[in-house]
């Protein structure tokens, strides 16, 4: 009886033609992902404000206390918990009372997104 004991030439060779193949094919996907991350964290920022701004609307048509007074874009900053994030500016825009502007929201690395704001 003859037992082979560990692999082959041919078998290493195969195994390591398909790791290289693999990674050739997984290394581009994951090389560069910041500038999709940095994009989504300002449509992120850019959703948050717009929910905010709904809500805050939502309060003073209630007439409730925690209404805060909205006529510009960039008030709708504060109406995040803790403010507007490090890095981030709204442009500015006039929007009338119980009206709904576009506003743009900028990452200091230059990503931008869009939001509705509604004037109160």
């Amino acid at each position: 009886m003859n037992k082979q004991i560990g692999f082959t030439l041919i078998e290493l060779v195969v195994v390591m033609v398909l790791l290289g193949i693999l990674a050739a094919i997984a290394v581009p996907k994951f090389v560069d992902l910041a500038p999709e991350a940095q994009q989504a964290s300002t449509d992120g920022v850019a959703g948050a404000l717009g929910s905010a701004s709904s809500v805050n609307y939502g309060a003073c048509k209630a007439g409730s206390a925690s209404c805060v007074p909205v006529a510009n874009c960039t008030a709708t900053g504060g109406l995040l918990q803790g403010g507007l994030p490090t890095g981030y500016s709204i442009s500015a825009a006039p929007i009338a009372l119980d009206a709904s502007v576009s506003c743009t929201v900028t990452r200091t690395s230059g990503e931008t997104a869009t939001f509705m704001a509604i004037g109160t």
